[in-house]
């Protein structure tokens, strides 16, 4: 009887990082654990109101050791030496300037404190200009160099954030050798990295944000970069040509990480990827089925079998790329820049006055304020969940975060409209979730007026699994069954999946799926009574959009 064999997945997301310690026989999770990164719960090297998102690299490394070693801890010596991978996914486009070593700015005395030497984390959004003179400047070209990811490039991604650190920071500038996703970097770390060409990038992170494809031999060639600014003149020499799919490995876990984290060097590192792509893979996504990361934002990815994709090219998505998914298949990549951001906004607002008049007068201890809290957004649920939507009601826009997809463009802003005295906040948190189930149904009617179907919806993540009131919304909208996928882990789980695919526990990674999936849970359908409604405000939010967006002071 062969040993049970076990894997780690790891996932990092914007608040925190999580660790799944699972079986392979059949995906149980063994153990789980969660770190909250600490400078960023401070609120550190952040300016929302310009847009400032970064986050410091000991965020990261203190969450990795403290995860994986808590999970081992609780699984024990036994279980802790059969394990033969782990894989990690993270939020993207994350990057960071690097020196020759590998070793990110930050971590260096002089730049400890510096912001532009830390992860540019994907919701930052101070690189509006230089995404808006990327995609002008493509114009120039014969080749269209932006044809894989949408023909549109964003601030959230690794050119347009490069370029703007390069602008502002002289001294950064000066000491980047390399510019480094969050999901190549981590794998890298594991593995005891310590030069910067050993860094193994996956297709997943180049092709979706970096412009990076086969199509091109690699990269675009330096003329792109190098008339674009002469900062980004021979960058790309800096920058592996080749790339690899997320079920190859990086390399072995290194003699430093094997001592701290109580396991062996024999356990193997797979390349990482972006959390919503492992994340799909953890939720068992099918072909043709639009699979859901729900969470602060969200990630919508479907796969498409390569030879039935043929020349298709979709507009104004977040890219396509052969294998950054499942190998043999292509990725296609949307989503939502704010979706749960936009409720936490509304609970800002509410709980602001609360606040202040408390600690002023000592009326509520900061545990009965967090206790008020933590009830507001399922109180204003119960409460919208009653209301029976009128067409004329309050009509929001979900873009508090800029637009994503479809057709991705920073600089647009949230809206509400058709306020009156009888608006209250129920109503009001009933027109938000509107507005993000609208700007869920704009991303499947994309894919479909391109010539790719959606057969269904499958949704991963704490808001799928924790507000029903949230999800019956966007079956009633979109007008499709959703279902909901059972484990609340879904990215680590899927990046557990790709661990053992790399270890070879599994031939292919459907297989480890199909052995390791947890299945489903839930399952919301559309109510039909109320289509008709929907397809009306839909058409109103439509309209204000283009309206808005006529206002939008462009470039």
């Amino acid at each position: 009887m062969t040993q049970p064999k076990y894997v780690i997945g790891i996932d990092f997301g914007t608040d925190s990082v999580r660790a799944v310690l699972a079986d392979t026989a059949d995906g149980n999770e063994i153990a789980t654990s969660v770190f909250e990164y600490p400078r960023w719960k401070q609120g550190l090297y952040c300016d929302a109101k310009n847009h400032q998102f970064r986050q410091h690299p000991l965020d990261y490394i203190e969450g990795l050791q403290s995860v994986i070693s808590n999970c081992v801890q609780k699984a024990g010596k036994e279980i802790a030496d059969r394990v033969v991978g782990i894989s990690v996914d993270t939020t993207g486009s994350t990057p960071i300037a690097v020196d020759k070593n590998g070793t990110p700015l930050a971590l260096l005395p002089e730049f400890s404190e510096n912001p532009n030497a830390m992860f540019v984390l994907w919701k930052d959004h101070m690189a509006i200009q230089e995404a808006a003179e990327i995609n002008e400047h493509a114009k120039q070209f014969d080749i269209n160099y932006l044809q894989y990811v949408g023909g549109i490039y964003s601030s959230e991604w690794f050119w347009s954030k490069l370029l703007h650190v390069f602008r502002k920071d002289e001294q950064v500038r000066s000491a980047t050798y390399s510019w480094v996703e969050h999901c190549d970097w981590i794998p890298f770390l594991l593995c005891g990295g310590d030069n910067v060409k050993d860094i193994k990038r996956g297709v997943c992170s180049a092709g979706h944000k970096s412009l990076w494809s086969e199509a091109f031999n690699g990269f675009p060639p330096n003329e792109f970069f190098a008339s674009l600014d002469p900062l980004l003149d021979g960058f790309t020499e800096k920058l592996p040509q080749e790339t690899y799919t997320a079920n190859q490995a990086a390399g072995k876990l290194s003699a430093h990480w094997a001592n701290q984290l109580g396991l062996s060097t024999d356990v193997l590192i797979g390349i990482g990827a972006f959390d919503c792509h492992m994340g799909a893979v953890g939720g068992q996504i099918e072909p043709y089925y639009l699979s859901k990361i729900i969470g602060t934002s969200t990630c919508d990815i479907l796969v498409v079998p390569k030879e039935e994709m043929h020349d298709k090219l979709v507009h104004g998505i977040c890219g396509q790329v052969d294998g950054s998914v499942i190998p043999g298949m292509i990725g296609l990549e949307a989503g939502q820049s704010a979706f749960g951001d936009v409720y936490a906004w509304f609970k800002r607002q509410l709980t602001w006055p609360l606040k202040q008049i408390a600690a002023q007068n000592n009326l509520l201890s900061s545990e009965q304020i967090e206790a008020i809290e933590n009830q507001i957004l399922s109180t204003l649920s119960e409460r919208a969940a009653e209301i029976v939507p009128r067409e004329n009601d309050e009509l929001a826009l979900d873009w508090f975060n800029g637009r994503r997809t479809p057709d991705a463009n920073q600089r647009l802003q949230g809206a509400i409209t058709r306020l009156d005295l009888a608006s209250d906040a129920p109503h009001l948190f009933r027109a938000l979730v509107e507005a993000t189930a609208f700007g869920a149904k704009r991303i499947v009617d994309r894919f479909i007026e391109q010539g790719i179907p959606v057969k269904g919806i499958i949704a991963l993540g704490g808001i799928p699994r924790k507000s029903a009131f949230i999800m019956q919304m966007m079956a009633d909208v979109i007008g499709m069954p959703i279902r909901v996928h059972q484990s609340e882990q879904t990215c680590a789980i899927g990046a557990a999946m790709f661990a053992a695919t790399v270890a070879r526990v599994f031939p292919t990674l459907e297989d480890a799926m199909k052995q390791m999936g947890q299945g489903f849970d839930k399952e919301y359908i559309p109510n039909q009574e109320r289509t008709g409604i929907y397809a009306n405000r839909y058409a109103q939010y439509i309209a204000l959009g283009q309206f808005t967006e006529q206002q939008t002071i462009q470039p």
